[in-house]
């Protein structure tokens, strides 16, 4: 797919403008990439022991 000059503007425009947004989308896409093409057994172990603090973390903070 070929993007015109002012779609490849108004990607790095909304880009700048929403910079915070761009960069959680960009490491949640490399964080389920590596989780599905990448990961070894012992890797996911680790991840799971990591999500279940956050999540822990997480359920704290809301209370």
């Amino acid at each position: 797919m070929v993007l015109t000059e002012a779609q490849k503007r108004a990607n790095k425009k909304w880009h700048n403008k929403n910079r915070e947004r761009a960069n959680y989308i960009a490491m949640r896409s490399s964080a389920r990439s590596f989780i599905r093409n990448k990961s070894t057994t012992e890797d996911l172990e680790e991840l799971e022991e990591i999500i279940r603090e956050r999540k822990t973390e997480l359920d704290s903070s809301n209370l």
